[in-house]
């Protein structure tokens, strides 16, 4: 007899290993894999009350300001008695000024003005300059996997035990500069915290979160199965625990047939005539305003688990993702252009980590003589492709999949260098494969 998957349960045994190995465990590290809106700030947050509730100061350590704002934030939520130090850079405007309204939050620029308080959080950058200073006992590294190693190195000195929290399926750490030279290399600067920290220590604990509680049951095992092979997940909700709708009826547009199919199965791929293009490709951008104005004109409504009522889909609900800056810029002034405000509209590097109950997607690949590695680059579409919680709508020309097959890799190869897989290419064939069952055809 085969038993029911019980994501709460599921999700409850996994975290309860983690505290067991991070509160009692003798590693000097924990490193846990996360999927997308699996929980990660919430592990996290809970760690740090339990590391500090059980006597055991700690430094808490994210990539930016806005994750330290929000963890701060989260903490003084659950304990508004926790002594919490927010560690600042010396900029004009360091930190979010809703800090200023916690009591409990104690901020600085200097590490010796928050000696002693039970948790400090700061970015990797502001506490590599932290220098003559007691160790602490504990650390919590987020976003671990966007974290280089030798931003980790720089650190290192500051804890004897930390926790790694990260999702591998994300984005690798951005570097401004090459790093080919050190390719291979057990020291390899570029490469992720994560990676680094088990090729000198693989015998550290390894934990994964199971259920991602974001992505709906609709998009879950696309995700999984094309971006997490080997460390997959379910999601937190059934089939019928969400809907999306809408108040007004379709007019028979591509934008109105890509947003019922989306609304239907939580996917649509509203697909434009081949062509090559510039990376700005004027009708691909308007097609993706028209989509997120037809979906805020009729009315858009989310019904899940959240809410015993049906929430209306504002604008600051849906997200519209892009490869580049000036696709991003194209998108605002073409949203502009139709009256809408209030719309998240970034690239996927600034988009990761956040949630929306709906995402138009304009695809990397779309409209491209050439596949390069930036456009196949496997973080990125899985970033695009895991943001929302009811649907997601692709707007890309056709004929990418006959791109993909006329371009084969031709990165040179380095040894030493992990294989990354599923690669770019295999990824971005799964996902289109899927999208063709949800396609509108539209010429605008």
């Amino acid at each position: 007899m085969s038993t029911v998957f019980d994501p709460g349960a599921a999700a409850a045994r996994a975290t309860g290993a983690i505290l067991d190995d991070t509160l009692r465990g003798s590693s000097r590290g924990v490193v846990v894999d996360s999927p997308p809106g699996a929980g990660k700030s919430t592990l996290v947050v809970r760690a740090a009350l339990e590391l500090a509730a059980a006597g055991h100061p700690l430094m808490v350590i994210a990539q930016t300001n806005a994750q330290v704002d929000d963890l701060v934030v989260r903490l003084a939520e659950k304990d508004p008695e926790l002594p919490v130090g927010r560690l600042h850079s010396s900029d004009s405007d360091p930190y979010d000024k809703v800090l200023d309204g916690l009591a409990n939050v104690t901020k600085s620029a200097k590490a010796a003005d928050l000696a002693g308080l039970d948790v400090v959080i700061s970015t990797a950058a502001k506490w590599a300059h932290v220098k003559n200073v007691e160790p602490w006992g504990h650390a919590i590294v987020d976003e671990a996997y966007q974290m280089r190693s030798d931003a980790l190195l720089a650190v290192a000195g500051l804890f004897e035990r930390a926790l790694f929290v990260g999702d591998p399926g994300q984005l690798d750490p951005f570097s401004i500069v090459g790093a080919d030279q050190w390719a291979g290399l057990s020291y390899d600067p570029s490469a992720s915290a994560v990676s680094t920290l088990l090729a000198h220590n693989p015998e550290l604990p390894q934990h994964r979160l199971p259920v991602s509680w974001r992505l709906p049951a609709s998009a879950a095992p696309l995700v999984s199965d094309a971006f997490y092979p080997y460390t997959p997940f379910r999601s937190g909700t059934g089939h019928g625990d969400r809907k999306l709708s809408f108040g007004v009826a379709s007019d028979g547009s591509g934008p109105d047939r890509v947003l019922d199919e989306a609304a239907e199965s939580g996917w649509g791929l509203l697909e434009l005539p081949a062509r090559h293009t510039p990376r700005t490709d004027p009708e691909a951008v308007r097609a993706v305003a028209l989509v997120v104005r037809r979906l805020l004109d009729r009315g858009g409504v989310a019904t899940s688990e959240r809410a015993e009522e049906p929430v209306p889909v504002t604008a600051d609900r849906v997200a519209v993702g892009t490869a580049h800056r000036d696709q991003a810029a194209a998108v605002r002034a073409a949203l502009a252009e139709l009256g809408v405000t209030g719309v998240a509209v970034d690239t996927a590097n600034r988009l990761q980590g956040r949630e929306f109950d709906v995402t138009v997607v304009l695809h990397p690949l779309s409209g491209r003589p050439d596949a390069t590695a930036f456009h196949l680059e496997t973080g990125r579409l899985c970033v695009l492709a895991s943001r929302h919680r009811h649907a997601c709508v692709v707007v890309c020309r056709e004929g990418v999949t006959d791109l993909l097959d006329e371009h084969p890799s031709t990165e040179p190869v380095q040894l030493g260098v992990t294989v990354k897989f599923p690669d770019g290419w295999e990824a971005n064939h799964a996902v289109l494969a899927h999208l063709a069952e949800h396609k509108v055809r539209w010429r605008p």
